[in-house]
């Protein structure tokens, strides 16, 4: 009867401790402590957003830790960085020779082929990732090739998406929690078409979009068109941001920052 009982008892209690091994989605945070470090001239918590081009973003929390998305050998970041982001789609994305004033380099794919999983913790930056698929160069796909990244710092989630090539399904939205600001590659070809990319927009529902991934004016254009119909639209005359949670737009708007 006694073994019968712990039996039932550790069925019971088995499904919570496997949701508790798995990695916390947003809203649970790490950037609970006040700002101590003043490297962004920062003293709320909040986070500097600048667009270095193409897909690569620099991310600094309010502790002044600093990360880089999609790093490569084509788009100029300033040293040192504590950590920098990868996906595989090709080498404007990511390098086999990052630089050594880098703390820590978080690729979006595993070599062998399989999953891979980064939940790290530095100061008051969280990073976590989300695998998707890549369409490989003979127009197959290539499973688990791209990784949505996510930055959270300042009671806010930014999330990366990469090089995203497909739909979200249900699963990725689950474990993406909710995002307040989404990076959306917006070229429409090498990436999925931007009619697929508004629709994954109204799926993750953040607060803030900002466009990347766009080579060129027209193609950035034919995007916000598309965006002007379900959002709000405004463009800035400077590649930064400063993320403040309270001051983020109650409804999604699309902020374009200058580059390309």
């Amino acid at each position: 009867m006694i073994r019968t009982l712990l039996l039932v008892a550790l069925l019971s209690v088995a499904p919570a401790l496997a949701r508790a091994a798995e990695p916390e989605a947003c809203p649970r945070l790490v950037a609970q402590g006040v700002p101590t470090l003043q490297r962004a001239a920062v003293t709320r918590d909040i986070a500097r957003l600048r667009f270095q081009g193409h897909a690569t973003f620099l991310i600094e929390s309010s502790q002044g830790v600093r990360a880089a998305t999609d790093y490569n050998d084509h788009v100029s970041v300033p040293l040192p960085l504590d950590a920098v982001t990868m996906n595989k789609a090709h080498s404007t994305h990511f390098t086999y020779h990052p630089d050594p004033r880098i703390g820590q380099v978080l690729r979006g794919w595993s070599e062998s082929g399989g999953e891979i999983e980064h939940d790290v913790r530095i100061g008051d930056l969280r990073i976590r990732n989300v695998q998707t698929n890549i369409r490989d160069w003979a127009g197959g796909t290539e499973y688990l090739g791209n990784s949505i990244f996510v930055f959270e710092t300042g009671q806010m989630c930014i999330a990366h998406l990469g090089h995203l090539h497909h739909d979200l399904t249900a699963e990725h939205l689950r474990r993406l929690g909710q995002i307040d600001v989404l990076l959306v590659p917006v070229d429409g070809s090498y990436t999925l078409d931007q009619a697929g990319m508004m629709n994954v927009i109204e799926k993750i529902g953040p607060r803030l979009v900002v466009p990347m991934h766009f080579f060129g004016t027209s193609t950035l254009d034919r995007f916000l068109r598309l965006a002007a119909e379900r959002f709000d639209v405004e463009r800035r005359d400077r590649p930064e941001l400063m993320l403040v949670k309270d001051e983020l737009p109650v409804r999604t708007k699309v902020v374009v920052l200058p580059g390309h």
